[in-house]
């Protein structure tokens, strides 16, 4: 029900609204009409004649026969000055129309619209009360608000920020949960999950794609956890983002082969080994990436992504350069490597240069110029990467 001091309000709102209406109708124009019009006429020549007869003007005689015919006139006129005409009467008839559809209207239609639109009977839930209640598992942002403000008083509570990052992550604030998974990992030290999870926020991220701090915390997890399947699948996809088949194939072939056969994940990894054109190997030994050689497509290997981590920005910016520069060298010796160039645009927009992003895609475009499933890439490539049409 609808509280006492909520009905009052709405009462007096109501009553407001039809006052603002009433009283405009209520008040009457002063106008003067033609029977006070004469009847000023007729007073003016009463004092007339008394002037008149004063100044010897007027025989006594003619001025009193005077006097009586304007006191004639103006009983006439006064006897007529209650009857109102037919216009004010038709006039004060709208008046009250109008006022008594007012008065009717009004309340009608408000309590109709609250009634289809509103909630009465839903109690009020101000931000501070839900802020200071206890929490019912309903209300993510309240609680979500709780753990921040507590982690504001106590930014080393490692167990807050690892309790935060997750839902961060189900709430489509990414970059968030990245920088709580970040500060879980500072403050309750490195493990396999905590890395994996992090990785996968920025892949995410990334729409899809590893990037180097993704493929960094995967590295991380894999050398925690050699078994994770996570850390190993999506370090076969950065080495397939890559360029780098062969060690896409081994990662993915080792995790298949030492997977229970009803893992719930063996038809994604069937999928990607496929993509590749890879197949199991014999061995059931994990078969980390090896570092590029001028006889692979170039890119970062398992221990150059660990190696990274341990580097200064300035330090991974310069391998990142010379991995791109060697990609660079070895299309130019063997230009028909679609996947390579598409790989080459990819780190130049990663880099920001979209310019020699395009220059890729061009080169790619002229090496494959009869290969109509090339073309086809190569424009999706573009779509992706916001090059243009």
């Amino acid at each position: 029900m609808m509280s006492l001091p909520l009905f009052i309000a709405f009462a007096l709102m109501t009553a407001a609204a039809v006052m603002a209406v009433l009283w405009p109708l209520s008040r009457r124009r002063e106008a003067h009409s033609e029977r006070e019009a004469d009847l000023a006429v007729y007073r003016d020549q009463l004092a007339e004649i008394g002037r008149d007869q004063a100044a010897g003007r007027l025989p006594a005689e003619q001025a009193e026969a005077a006097r009586i015919e304007v006191s004639r006139r103006i009983l006439a006129a006064a006897g007529t000055a209650g009857e109102a005409s037919p216009a004010e009467a038709n006039g004060v008839r709208r008046r009250r129309l109008a006022a008594i559809f007012v008065l009717i209207l009004i309340p009608v239609v408000a309590a109709g619209i609250y009634g289809f639109t509103g909630a009465p009977s839903v109690p009020g839930a101000p931000l501070a009360a839900r802020l200071t209640a206890p929490p019912d598992g309903t209300d993510i942002a309240i609680l979500v608000r709780r753990v921040e403000e507590h982690l504001a008083a106590n930014p080393n509570d490692g167990q807050g920020y690892e309790l935060l990052a997750p839902v961060y992550a189900r709430m489509g604030r990414l970059e968030d949960a990245a920088r709580a998974y970040r500060q879980a990992i500072r403050l309750l030290g490195n493990s396999a999950e905590r890395q994996v999870a992090l990785g996968e926020v920025l892949t995410v991220a990334a729409n899809g794609m590893v990037t180097q701090e993704a493929a960094q915390a995967f590295a991380a997890a894999a050398a925690l956890d050699p078994q994770s399947v996570k850390a190993r699948y999506f370090l076969g996809l950065a080495a397939e983002q890559d360029g780098r088949k062969a060690d896409a194939a081994a990662l993915w072939s080792s995790l298949l082969q030492s997977a229970p056969a009803d893992a719930p994940w063996r038809p994604i990894v069937t999928a990607a080994l496929a993509r590749v054109g890879g197949r199991a190997p014999s061995s059931s030994v994990l078969r980390l990436p090896q570092p590029a050689t001028s006889a692979t497509a170039p890119g970062p290997s398992a221990e150059d992504v660990a190696a990274a981590a341990q580097q200064t920005p300035e330090q991974r910016s310069a391998m990142i350069m010379g991995m791109v520069s060697r990609l660079e060298e070895r299309l130019a010796a063997d230009p028909k490597d679609l996947d390579g160039w598409l790989r080459l645009a990819r780190a130049w927009s990663v880099l920001g240069d979209k310019t020699k992003a395009e220059a890729a895609l061009q080169s790619a475009r002229k090496a494959f110029a009869d290969d109509a499933e090339a073309g086809r890439r190569i424009d999706t490539a573009r779509q992706e990467l916001g090059l243009g049409g």
